[in-house]
């Protein structure tokens, strides 16, 4: 079957125009077509409290999109960093971006474009929609369901700013960003936008955040739904994120102490109760358990299978196996250490086993852990001078999976020795949840060279233009002010 390729943006516009597109008919033509009951249109599209409901569900599958964390976010990220080998040169399966040879005309480099405008677009148009019918739902879950939509825009912003433009650690944010969209679209009309710069976009996201964070529930009615959905500590704990990211320290620790108790065993005290739990356990048994603040689920009816299911490329069908020259090959972390059972053994090297379901892949994939929150307020606390908060939150972290180890005097005693050692915990806590590329970019670090017997990717400076990902060819010849 041919294929079609379509712009990033009239794939989301498609999708949008699909729901909301109304028609008219004479009443001879009514009567013998009537509507069907199931039918929804852009005229009956927020009748009731299902469908707005629907509508809501409709962004979480959004981003649940095969090219955004139902799994090639996931590969692509991994894959530019240094921890794994990639072993089969597939160009469906990230070899380009583990090779550092992305270029404008790169599947992914559109299809995630086009996967996380499409998610704000959903978003946008949930917003206008509450604003629009007004009384469809109480007041209370009408403003819950427009911070849903602001936080999953939030989320999307920042992970197409992070990949798509120059950090905002490099010149405070004044380089060009990406076109700020925050208008629902359901024409072409509104193709043409000039790129906000990095600083606009992470302002937005940030206040995207905030809101979110005065509407959103403390808690759902099931640990299905604390996992699957935003409530107020999703929002808080993503600002965790967006801020260490900014270099916004001082604002990392205020955040996280509104989820993190003061002292160790740390959990949150309002809202849902987020604490670590066994790490096996939260990856294999228990994808819902409080240690998880947000995740991807898959069941057997929505999963993501193939070439761009996570799970399948790195570990069933074998294409990238742990780097022995990366984090897998410290000595420092021990062998007694829990999360060294999630490998595998062939061919002489080792495969990462954190998603280790069988064909159909049903692996919850976190976006957000409880852990996370704790190393980004770690940092912070380091970077802001706090080493004893921050030595306590990492031993907290390490001794979790390795309840004997304690780390060496060298490691902890000065703040550049334990920032270091914090980005190197992150390293081997957050292994395979597809942060390690951008770590290193927040920090202007080079992206290092990797190698095989047979394959090898060169190292990244950040001066190079392929620092980041270039912009989709689909987008700018779509959007003729992308450039300007």
């Amino acid at each position: 079957m041919k294929n079609i390729n379509l712009s990033p943006r009239r794939t989301g516009l498609y999708l949008s125009l699909a729901l909301f597109m109304a028609t008219a008919a004479c009443n001879k033509d009514e009567l013998l077509n009537p509507t069907p009951e199931t039918s929804i249109s852009g005229a009956n599209a927020f009748d009731t409290p299902d469908r707005i409901l629907a509508l809501v569900n409709g962004i979480y599958k959004a981003a649940k999109n095969a090219n955004f964390y139902g799994g090639n976010y996931y590969t692509y990220t991994e894959a530019r960093g240094e921890e794994f080998i990639n072993r089969t040169s597939n160009t469906f399966t990230a070899f380009e971006a583990w090779s550092e040879t992305l270029n404008a005309g790169s599947n992914f480099v559109a299809g995630f474009w086009a996967a996380a405008y499409s998610t704000i677009n959903n978003s946008n148009i949930l917003i206008k929609g509450i604003a629009d019918n007004p009384g469809k739902v109480t007041d209370v879950v009408g403003k819950q369901y427009v911070a849903e939509a602001k936080f999953l825009r939030a989320l999307s912003y920042f992970d197409l700013v992070t990949l798509y433009a120059r950090p905002l650690n490099e010149d405070k944010g004044a380089s060009k960003g990406l076109p700020l969209r925050l208008l629902a679209e359901t024409t072409t009309a509104n193709n043409d936008l000039k790129r906000s710069t990095v600083a606009e976009i992470y302002t937005q996201i940030i206040k995207d955040l905030d809101e979110a964070e005065a509407d959103l529930p403390l808690t759902y009615s099931t640990a299905l739904l604390n996992t699957t959905r935003a409530h107020r500590n999703t929002a808080i704990a993503l600002k965790t994120r967006v801020y260490l990211n900014s270099g916004n320290y001082a604002k990392v620790v205020e955040e996280a102490k509104k989820i993190v108790s003061t002292t160790a065993p740390y959990s949150a005290t309002t809202g849902v109760a987020h604490k670590l739990q066994n790490i096996i356990e939260i990856f294999t048994t228990n994808y819902t358990s409080t240690e998880s603040i947000l995740s991807v689920p898959m069941t057997e009816l929505d999963n993501v299978t193939g070439q761009s299911s996570f799970p399948y490329v790195f570990n069933a069908n074998s294409e990238y196996n742990l780097n022995p020259s990366g984090i897998w090959g410290d000595a420092e972390w021990k062998a007694t250490d829990a999360r060294r059972t999630f490998a595998r053994t062939a061919s002489g090297v080792q495969f990462l086993t954190k998603y280790n379901k069988p064909s159909p892949f049903l692996d919850y994939l976190p976006i957000i852990r409880y852990s996370e929150v704790l190393l980004n307020y770690a940092e912070a606390a380091a970077r802001t001078g706090d080493l004893a908060t921050a030595t306590a939150l990492l031993q907290a972290v390490r001794n979790r999976s390795d309840a004997t180890y304690t780390f060496p005097s060298a490691a902890i005693g000065t703040q550049a020795a334990l920032v270091s050692t914090i980005l190197k915990e992150r390293r081997i806590e957050l292994l395979g949840e597809g942060f390690r590329s951008n770590d290193l970019l927040r920090n202007l670090f080079t992206i290092p060279a990797k190698s095989s017997s047979a394959l090898i990717a060169p190292a990244v400076e950040p001066s190079q233009s392929n620092y980041i990902f270039p912009l989709p060819n689909t987008e700018i010849t779509s959007n003729k002010l992308l450039l300007d």
